[in-house]
């Protein structure tokens, strides 16, 4: 009886581990706030360029679309 008992106990062991890889967490990883103000900068950094970039973007769309016409 107890060599069953443990066959199983392993078994079950081994189940759990199996479950908790494929079930992970859904809770958000933790970021410090150094972290976040890091994060928001660097956002803040890509929308001003982004904004500068698709400005561009759309002058050279026109300049070709003018091209392509004339």
């Amino acid at each position: 009886m107890n060599r069953k008992k443990k066959i199983n106990q392993i078994l079950k062991t081994k189940l759990k581990k199996q479950n908790a890889k494929l079930h992970k967490s859904n809770k958000p990883r933790y970021v410090s706030k150094a972290e976040r103000e890091k994060l928001a900068l660097e956002q803040q950094a890509a929308e001003s360029h982004g904004e500068t970039s698709q400005s561009e973007d759309c002058a050279n769309a026109a300049a070709q679309a003018e091209t392509n016409q004339g």
